[in-house]
Formats: structure tokens, C-alpha cells, sequence
């Protein structure tokens, strides 16, 4: 079957071209076209290539193109994506920075505050808290997370990278670990059920967010695409109760520091937290006729 190839790009000088493909439209899938301009431009590798028709919509790669009403008269249009990275290494790298500023912080306290600091209970206890935070983000990303997307443009990884190395990073770090919330100060006084009580909710926030990704991994099978409808744990109040179990964590933390940086962190991570969320809500009643109506998509009975 011979499939014709345009650019998006008008100025492209290897546009348009025609592939010859072993088969039929009927036995032909999109991945096909994937690999076959992969063999012939092998910068272009399947990851950075985004074909589509007339209606810009991209091809289903699960589909045939009998499927996707394409045969020898359709004209499919390549974008290249750019260079790309997976996102479980882009995880990987976001949740790693945190994970080696605050000890940074915490530890060398003399060369970046000019004395030494006595942490009190609530540094400690936040130092504790942060670190478990980003070490199960990592484990997670390595042992639960299954991506309907393998790869995402390289230069977004500077972008993503920023928000937690900087904001939950060296931001949050500095003012938290600080010598005006030392031990002793009047600023770091927290009673035990404030301490404790912040303790137990962020707990259970983290614990119930990994509930929450465990239901999600499982409803895609490994080395699939597939999408079906959450239920559950939290999933029958909002579409995304990951994302509102973080923001309860996160709030827990803004309560123990009463630190400004932290609650800054939190502001700007659940607007962008809640953003996906209505997205993602959107796309499950769109794609699932049969969508539970009374669910939110990310605070119960809110939004």
C-alpha cells in the first residue's frame, strides 16, 4: 500500500514523500507509518513524530487504517515533535531534586545561614516529611505508574524540573530550615497535638494517594493504552483523588511550618493540579456515556 507523507511545516524541503508499505489498509496499522518513516528519516524516530489527517486529529496507533478511513487518496501530515525523554526518567529527575537540596539545607546550616542551627521539632519533622514525600514519588514512578504517554518533549523537563527543584526545593528549604525556626524560637513553638495532629493527616493523605495510584496502575494492563473508569477509594466522590490527597498533604505541611514558602509551593501546585484534574474529568465524561454524574473532579462536592 503506498501512503503519501506532507509536513506540516511548509518550508520543509523533505516533504512531501511516499511510503511503500507491506500490506493492506486493512492489516495496516498507524505504528506502521511510525516505523516506516522512522527507516527512512531515523532522526525521526516513532517518539517525536505526530501524524495526522486533514482534521489534525493524531492516528489512533491501535487502529488500523481501515479503521481510520485512510487508504492510497489520503494525504497524513507529520509534525516533528522535537527531541524527547520518557516521562518516568522526567519523574525521576523532578522528584530527585528535593531529594538532595533540603539535605543540603538541613545539614549545612553553618555555610548558608553563617551559624550553625539547633533544629527544633516542627524543622525535623517537615526535613522527615519532605524527604518521604519525594522518595515515594520515586518509588512509585518506578514500581506503580503505568504512562499512556512514553515520551514528552526533552526541553519540558527544564520547565517541570523548575516547579520542584526550585519552589519545593531550594525555596522551601531555606526558609523552613532556617535559624528563625530554630529550637527555642519563638516562631518553631508548636504544642504536640498541632505537631502530632499535622503528622497524622499528611499520613493519611500519602497513604491514601498511593491507594489512589495503585487503582489507576490497575486499571491499565501493562503495555497498553487502555482507559476504563476509576472506582474506589476517593474515586467515588472526585475523578481525581491523587491529586486531592496531595493537596491535603501539602496543607498539612503549610500548618506544621506556617512557613509562607510553603503554602506558596501549595497554591501554585494545586491550580496546576486542579487544571489536569478538570481536563481529565472532562475527558472521562466525554469518552464514558456511562460516567458516574455526581462525581467532581477534584474537591468532593466542590469542583
Amino acid at each position: 500500500m503506498k501512503v503519501t507523507i506532507a509536513s506540516r511545516n511548509p518550508k520543509s524541503s523533505k516533504f512531501p514523500i511516499t511510503l511503500e508499505l507491506p500490506g493492506t489498509a486493512a492489516t495496516l496499522h498507524a505504528t506502521d507509518i511510525n516505523k516506516a518513516l522512522a527507516a527512512k528519516f531515523p532522526v525521526y524516530y516513532p517518539e517525536r513524530q505526530r501524524l495526522t489527517t486533514s482534521d489534525k486529529k493524531p492516528l489512533e496507533t491501535d487502529k488500523t487504517l481501515q479503521e481510520l478511513g485512510i487508504d492510497e487518496t489520503t494525504t497524513i501530515y507529520f509534525k516533528d515533535l522535537g527531541p524527547q525523554i520518557g516521562w518516568r526518567t522526567v519523574f525521576l529527575i523532578e522528584y530527585a531534586g528535593p531529594l538532595f537540596i533540603h539535605p543540603i539545607f538541613y545539614y549545612c546550616s553553618k555555610w548558608i545561614y553563617g551559624n550553625a542551627v539547633h533544629h527544633s521539632d516542627m524543622q525535623k519533622w517537615t526535613y522527615y516529611l519532605v524527604l518521604a514525600h519525594f522518595l515515594k514519588r520515586e518509588l512509585e514512578t518506578l514500581w506503580v505508574h503505568r504512562f499512556s504517554h512514553g515520551t514528552m518533549p526533552f526541553r519540558n523537563v527544564f520547565k517541570n524540573s523548575a516547579h520542584y527543584w526550585l519552589l519545593s526545593g531550594v525555596n522551601l528549604a531555606f526558609w523552613v530550615y532556617g535559624p528563625w525556626f530554630g529550637q527555642g524560637k519563638n516562631l518553631a513553638i508548636r504544642n504536640d497535638v498541632w505537631l502530632f495532629g499535622c503528622v497524622a493527616v499528611w499520613a493519611w493523605a500519602e497513604i491514601s494517594n498511593l491507594i489512589t495510584h495503585i487503582t489507576l496502575r490497575n486499571l491499565r494492563p501493562p503495555g497498553t493504552r487502555v482507559r476504563a473508569i476509576p472506582y474506589g477509594y476517593g474515586f467515588d466522590l472526585v475523578s481525581c483523588p491523587n491529586y486531592f490527597f496531595e493537596f491535603v498533604a501539602w496543607t498539612a505541611i503549610c500548618f506544621l511550618t506556617t512557613s509562607w514558602s510553603a503554602f506558596l509551593f501549595n497554591i501554585v501546585a494545586t491550580g496546576q493540579m486542579y487544571v489536569w484534574a478538570i481536563k481529565k474529568h472532562k475527558n472521562y465524561r466525554k469518552e464514558f456515556k456511562e460516567y458516574p454524574r455526581n462525581r467532581k473532579a477534584m474537591f468532593p462536592f466542590i469542583a
